[in-house]
């Protein structure tokens, strides 16, 4: 990663950034460490997350799910000119370096996110051209009409033209290629907080930003972030207990009622807009990391016979102790596609299983490795050891590779894997955001996250169709369509849509948020 980012200490002593003398610090902890800076470079939750405190996109959305201005005030697809969008920006907003928020920032941050080396990429893919009409007035052109370019925007942050080009920084972090970038060990945005020091995989700290735009709109009662990466459960745990942190946003399912009833902490629960599920790589001749005839995950029969071999509601009782709901579909139930229908669970079939794996010339099974996180969702790990052994009751026999997310989903998205876990949250509610990273093949700008190599033109066009699409009837038949076929095919074997726990200080107000995300400009703290 950029400015020896995996080397070591980073310590970015940042200009004019002064703590208050009676500042009020958000100790927080997570499993894994924010992976870069850059808010192109990566799109991931974790990292999104955490840059939403110094960046800033032009629309997000509340704890429900709702839109709600950010950079922009107000937004319309124009009736007379319907593959226009019309942002107007608010007013009085500055950078932390102190230049002034316009337009051409817009433009610049959007056709910076278009490139290729952006990860978000496809989130912008309808998009033919941005247009400043004057300072706080931009215009996005799109290729034909999309009524729903506003639900791809919530995690496209805005960055200064200015600092970029003078910091050699135009474009994204190549993240895939462990390239480096100053913009991934640096910040320049617009948030409420700012950087004081990074060090990567230990402690990253933000102070409040004295210019911010939101103050009197905003508690802001926090002053000061210290984020910190502790892997073990335990160890999180166990550091919330001492007070060595106050704020836990992943609570492991099995510490959850622990800390309920301990003294001085609360724990706020609820859904969230993410589901876990395996993928096979169904496109490579043979398996890289195993050992059978050809590759056993481009047989259909294989696919169907893991998928009914996995007991999701043993996984939910056992693993998760009850905070997960199994699903059939790697859809979350939130998003727009989603039906009961394919929500079904499959039954677990065993006899039948086999039989499907004779059928396909593997009744005596084969050896893979499944490449598994251990810090990026709750229990994947465990999630992981109990579906080795289910698979292994079908004659499969799986070598567990478990490393943390920062090892593995680079390895995934670089397609160095035939079986990995994977965690997708829909940010825009849409199932067109879900098709465009996990099921179109790696073309035209999509397939970012399309590890499973399904290669299908007809489906590809579908998808593609999906941006440009007015009529809501019609572009919802499509969805259904493309549903069918991944259902049909089975290249992804779902779990479950994970449900959230966050645990604090009793005089913190954290409230539950749908898509996993924390602003910190909102958090209380009772006097």
């Amino acid at each position: 990663m950029a400015f020896s980012l995996r080397a070591g200490l980073v310590a970015l002593m940042m200009a004019g950034t002064a703590l208050p003398a009676l500042a009020e610090t958000l100790n927080w902890a997570r499993a894994s460490d924010v992976q870069t800076l850059d808010p192109h470079a990566y799109n991931e939750g974790i990292t999104h997350t955490f840059n939403h405190q110094i960046y800033e996109p032009l629309v997000a959305r509340s704890d429900i799910g709702e839109l709600t201005p950010v950079l922009a005030v107000s937004w319309e697809n124009l009736k007379d000119q319907p593959s226009i969008w019309e942002f107007k920006l608010r007013d009085g907003v500055t950078f932390h370096d102190g230049t002034a928020f316009e337009a051409d920032d817009v433009v610049f941050s959007i056709e910076r996110a278009m490139t290729d080396t952006s990860n978000v990429r496809s989130l912008l893919s309808s998009i033919d051209r941005v247009e400043a009409v004057d300072p706080l007035t931009v215009r996005i052109h799109t290729q034909g009409v999309n009524p729903l370019l506003v639900n791809s925007m919530i995690n496209i942050f805005m960055m200064n033209r200015e600092w970029s080009q003078a910091n050699n920084a135009t474009k994204p972090q190549d993240f895939k290629a462990g390239g480096e970038s100053f913009a991934a060990t640096h910040e320049n945005g617009t948030g409420a907080y700012k950087l004081v020091i990074r060090v990567p995989d230990s402690r990253t700290e933000l102070a409040a930003y004295d210019g911010y735009w939101g103050k009197g709109e905003f508690p802001l009662d926090i002053d000061r972030i210290v984020y910190t990466p502790i892997q073990s459960p335990a160890t999180r745990v166990a550091a919330l207990l001492s007070g060595e942190v106050n704020f836990l946003q992943d609570v492991p399912a099995q510490d959850i009622s622990r800390l309920e009833q301990a003294p001085g902490l609360k724990v706020v629960r609820g859904p969230e807009n993410r589901t876990i599920f395996f993928g096979l790589n169904v496109g490579a001749e043979k398996l890289e990391f195993g050992q059978a005839k050809g590759n056993p995950f481009a047989d259909k029969r294989v696919r169907h016979a893991m998928n009914m071999s996995i007991d999701r509601e043993a996984i939910k009782r056992v693993v998760m102790r009850g905070e997960s709901i199994p699903l059939g579909t790697i859809a979350p139930p939130f998003i727009n596609g989603y039906t009961e229908e394919i929500g079904k669970v499959p039954a677990v079939d065993l006899d039948a299983a086999k039989a499907l794996m004779a059928e396909a010339g593997y009744g005596d099974g084969f050896t893979v490795t499944l490449h598994c996180t251990n810090d990026a969702f709750i229990n994947e790990e465990a999630i992981c050891q109990a579906v080795v052994g289910m698979l292994g009751r079908i004659g499969i026999d799986v070598k567990l590779d478990v490393q943390p997310g920062g090892v593995q989903f680079p390895a995934i998205a670089n397609g160095k894997t035939d079986f990995y876990i994977m965690g997708w949250g829909v940010s825009t509610f849409d199932s067109q955001y879900l098709f465009d990273n996990l099921v179109h093949s790696r073309s035209n700008g999509r397939g970012a996250w399309s590890s499973v190599n399904y290669v299908n033109p007809e489906i590809d066009a579908k998808i593609e169709s999906l941006a440009a699409e007015p009529d809501i009837e019609k572009r919802n038949a499509t969805i259904a369509e493309i549903w069918n076929a991944v259902q049909e095919e089975t290249f992804y074997l779902p779990i479950h849509n994970q449900m959230l726990a966050r645990a604090s200080a009793e005089k913190l107000g954290i409230t539950a948020n749908l898509g996993n995300q924390i602003f910190v400009k909102n958090v209380t703290v009772a006097k």
